[in-house]
This record gives C-alpha cells, sequence and structure tokens, in this order.
C-alpha cells in the first residue's frame, strides 16, 4: 500500500513532534493510527522552520485582524510575520504534489478557522481569522483540500474531506499533467453522480465548460474545472441529494430486476431518508446488483466508492 499512499501536509505537532510552543505535541491519533495507512504524511512546522525556539514564549496575532502581525506576547512593536511567511514560502514551493493539509487548530501560524488577534489592551478582538501559514498556503493552492485536524472529529467533515483529497489526487493523477483532452472529459463522467449529489447546477456548468472548451487554452479550462469542481465538492451534501442520486442509480436497474427486488431496493432507499440506515447500505445493494446488471460506466463511478472501503466513512453518514 506504502507506493499507493496520497501524499498530505500535516502540522508536526499533529504526528507527536515536541515543537508546541511549551515543548509538548497535540498527536492525532486518527491521523497516526488510521490515516496515515493510506496518507504520506509531510509534516512541517512554521514555527520552528522560521528559527524559533521550542519551548518558547506565547505567540499570537497583534492588531487588525485583516491585517494582523504575528508578535511574541508582551513584544508587540515587534512584527515577526515575515521571518515566519519566508520559509514557509519555501516550502509550499518545494511541497507542490500534496493533494491535502491538515492543520493545527487556533495556531497563530497553522490555524484555519477561529484564531484570536489581540488588540492593544489585551483583549481579543471579536472578529477572529486564519492563522498565517494557514491563510499562505489556502492563497498559494486554492483548490487544495485543507482542514483542521479537530473538526475530523464530525462524521460528516471527515468523510467530505477525505473524499476530497482522493478527488484532487484523482485529478492531479489523471488530468493535471495529460495533454489529451479525453481524460477531463472522463474524470468529469466517472465524478457525474458525486457531483450531482453536490449541486446539479455545478454539474451542468462543468459539462458545458467542457462541451465548449475545444477551441480554448487547455492549460486554462484544466485550472478553471479544478477550481470550480472541488469549490463544489466542499461541503456535505443534504441527505435529499443522496436521495436523488441513489434514485437515478436505481432507474438504470429497473429493466433488469423483478418486482420483489425492485421493492428492496426502494424501501432501503425509504429507509435511508428516514435514517433508519447509513448511506453505505443502499450504496452496497445497489453495488451487488450493478456487479450483474451494470454497465462499465456505472460501476467506474466513484460516488459509489470515493475512497478505500476499509475506512468505513460511508458506514457514518
Amino acid at each position: 500500500m506504502s507506493n499507493n499512499k496520497i501524499k498530505v501536509g500535516i502540522s508536526s505537532c499533529l504526528l507527536g513532534d515536541e515543537v508546541r510552543f511549551n515543548g509538548g505535541h497535540t498527536q492525532s491519533k486518527y491521523c497516526t493510527n488510521v490515516l496515515s495507512r493510506y496518507f504520506e504524511f509531510i509534516k512541517y512546522c512554521p514555527e520552528v522552520s522560521a528559527g524559533f525556539s521550542t519551548p518558547r514564549p506565547t505567540m499570537r496575532l497583534y492588531g487588525n485582524p485583516t491585517a494582523s502581525k504575528l508578535v511574541i506576547k508582551g513584544h508587540e512593536n515587534q512584527d515577526l510575520s515575515d521571518k515566519l511567511i519566508e520559509p514557509s514560502k519555501k516550502h509550499l514551493e518545494k511541497t507542490n504534489d500534496l493533494c491535502g493539509y491538515i492543520l493545527m487548530k487556533k495556531s497563530p501560524s497553522c490555524g484555519m478557522f477561529r484564531v484570536k488577534v489581540y488588540q492593544q489592551n489585551g483583549h481579543a478582538h471579536q472578529t477572529m481569522r486564519n492563522g498565517l501559514f494557514a491563510e499562505l498556503l489556502m492563497q498559494t493552492y486554492p483548490a487544495l483540500p485543507v482542514e483542521e485536524e479537530g473538526r475530523l472529529n464530525d462524521k460528516a467533515l471527515r468523510e467530505n474531506f477525505i473524499m476530497r483529497v482522493y478527488a484532487y489526487s484523482n485529478f492531479m493523477k489523471y488530468v493535471q499533467n495529460s495533454e489529451k483532452y479525453g481524460d477531463i472529459i472522463k474524470f468529469h463522467s466517472r465524478y457525474k453522480y458525486m457531483l450531482m449529489a453536490h449541486s446539479q447546477q455545478e454539474y451542468r456548468y462543468l459539462g458545458k465548460l467542457l462541451a465548449n472548451s475545444h477551441n480554448q487554452n487547455y492549460e486554462e479550462i484544466k485550472t478553471e474545472y479544478l477550481s470550480r469542481f472541488m469549490r463544489a465538492i466542499q461541503t456535505s451534501p443534504k441527505r435529499r441529494n443522496h436521495i436523488n442520486v441513489l434514485q437515478h442509480l436505481f432507474g438504470y436497474l429497473k429493466k433488469h430486476i423483478n418486482s420483489d427486488v425492485k421493492i428492496d431496493i426502494l424501501n432501503v432507499i425509504e429507509q435511508y431518508r428516514k435514517h433508519e440506515v447509513n448511506l453505505i447500505t443502499p450504496l452496497t445493494l445497489l453495488k451487488h446488483y450493478f456487479k450483474q446488471f451494470g454497465s462499465d460506466y456505472l460501476n467506474s463511478q466513484y460516488y459509489l466508492q470515493p475512497y478505500p472501503s476499509e475506512l468505513g466513512l460511508q458506514n457514518e453518514i
């Protein structure tokens, strides 16, 4: 499996490195015990890379939330932002093959959300922001799946993030370095039902983009497609959207299965609608009959298996 692992960036402290301001770590057991079997983690600590000591004085963001600076508590006149940003830029240039990133929450460098910005009176602004490295990361690679480790405790957010990492990896593997227009068409086709579950409107837009792009710059088309595609799948689909897709997929079987089987499948979809079963149940049933009666087109849909089934993520949504 090691040769097939996807490269994903991660805050060093989440892998157990003692690089926190207090000399400790915040090891994520889910990352080290589960995701490490599928991801090749590329660890990085912006503060250590910048040369700050471990342990070190408390660092925080200071000033205006829209243009804050990194300072040491009690030394607010000294702006350390550039000292952190410059080595981080070099790091990101060398790691342009990452397919996702997991960040440490609330950190003035790595926090993706809810990072406090302090005022001259010592109190934090009500408005929060992302950390300096997190901001640089998302500006440098705007389509890259990025998530805070703490949010991976939420089952829906965890499933969505891992799905996006695999989708991004598939695009990089099969489309990004290809000059064949057919490869992006194939990618779009295989992600049809995944896109429909997230946004039918965006699925139609991307289809028109590709249909009308034969005489346009292919590199520009790939960039726009990836940006729109990753934005479309950034949030978890609503249950009714999944049901709509399940019913679409069921439609392919109508001519091949008897009435009793039809009733069984529709009953399971209805159970999913009522929150009585999770998504894996109707998907497993559909995949069973697709093996007998489905086409290569159906069986190649990433919606049916967007990531290794061993992760068990569809058991939780």
